[in-house]
């Protein structure tokens, strides 16, 4: 009788805990997914319509898609989506040869000095990015690199954490698959190619998605080295279109430039967010 007593005071207890956690966790979620709701809200919503509206409401009476046609015929908009699609992929598909190369290099290769230059390496992670934007603004302008692809994608190939966590996937492939494939006569590039990039693939896909959101997202360095609206990635063309676009007032068109420029990382998170979560975690895990 007292176990059962003891049993339903601990189910009930748990129901509890279950509830107050679910509910703190619904009112988080609320919180952060409300700007979400907020920016879809009001670029359906009429310019006159946003403007009568003391009250902001959380209804749309006449959702409109003038908004969106707007954001791709008053502004270049088409021309800023296709400079981030050119400078993602192309960043992405350097950074990825640099990261693998050089994981394998510190993970595989043994050399005088390894662990000296890999504990430098890793020492550039303490060094304030702002420091690292100022010495590639010098270089660049030095190298008449301003308003070039060239110049907006050389400073982002190489990411220390990138390597970091790829070279602790690669230290944790038994050595016996790298001696027996020494044996068969396989050659290192060989080797990493078919058999370390398949067995890290979770790995190296989480860093391709990671650096695809991080070159998508990249305001500071593109605003600093680009003045040619030619060369106008998304993130800083935002603020172009509220200068000299739409103007500050209009704000459900601002809204749906948003959202345009949004939908394709939250569709890209949500389809591999579980391979981002795997990859991550993969490097902490020793195998």
């Amino acid at each position: 009788m007292d176990y059962e007593k003891i049993e339903k005071a601990a189910l009930t207890k748990k129901r509890i805990r279950n509830i107050i956690i679910y509910s703190l966790l619904t009112v988080w979620a609320i919180i952060v997914l409300f700007p979400f709701f907020w920016m879809i809200l009001t670029s359906f919503k009429d310019y006159g319509e946003y403007n009568s509206e003391w009250v902001p409401k959380l209804y749309v009476l006449r959702p409109t898609l003038q908004n969106y046609n707007d954001a791709f015929t008053q502004v270049p908009l088409g021309g800023y989506f296709l400079n981030t699609i050119i400078f993602t992929l192309a960043t992405t598909a350097i950074m990825l040869v640099v990261t693998v190369l050089s994981a394998f290099a510190f993970s595989r290769l043994d050399f005088k000095g390894k662990d000296i230059v890999f504990t430098l390496f890793l020492s550039l992670m303490m060094i304030p990015n702002e420091l690292v934007i100022i010495t590639n603004y010098v270089t660049v302008t030095d190298l008449d690199l301003r308003n070039t692809f060239t110049g907006l994608i050389l400073p982002s190939v190489t990411s220390v954490f990138y390597i970091y966590l790829l070279k602790e996937n690669f230290s944790q492939i038994p050595d016996e698959l790298y001696y027996a494939a020494k044996v068969d006569g396989t050659s290192d590039f060989r080797y990493l190619t078919k058999v370390m990039v398949p067995i890290c693939r979770p790995t190296v896909v989480t860093i391709t998605i990671l650096k695809v959101i991080e070159c998508w997202n990249s305001y500071v360095w593109p605003r600093l080295v680009t003045d040619d609206q030619a060369y106008f990635l998304v993130s800083n063309g935002i603020q172009e279109i509220r200068e000299n676009g739409f103007g500050r007032d209009n704000i459900p068109a601002m809204m749906a430039a948003v959202v345009v420029i949004s939908v394709p990382l939250i569709i890209l998170f949500l389809l591999f967010r579980r391979k981002i979560m795997a990859g991550v975690s993969r490097g902490g895990i020793k195998q």
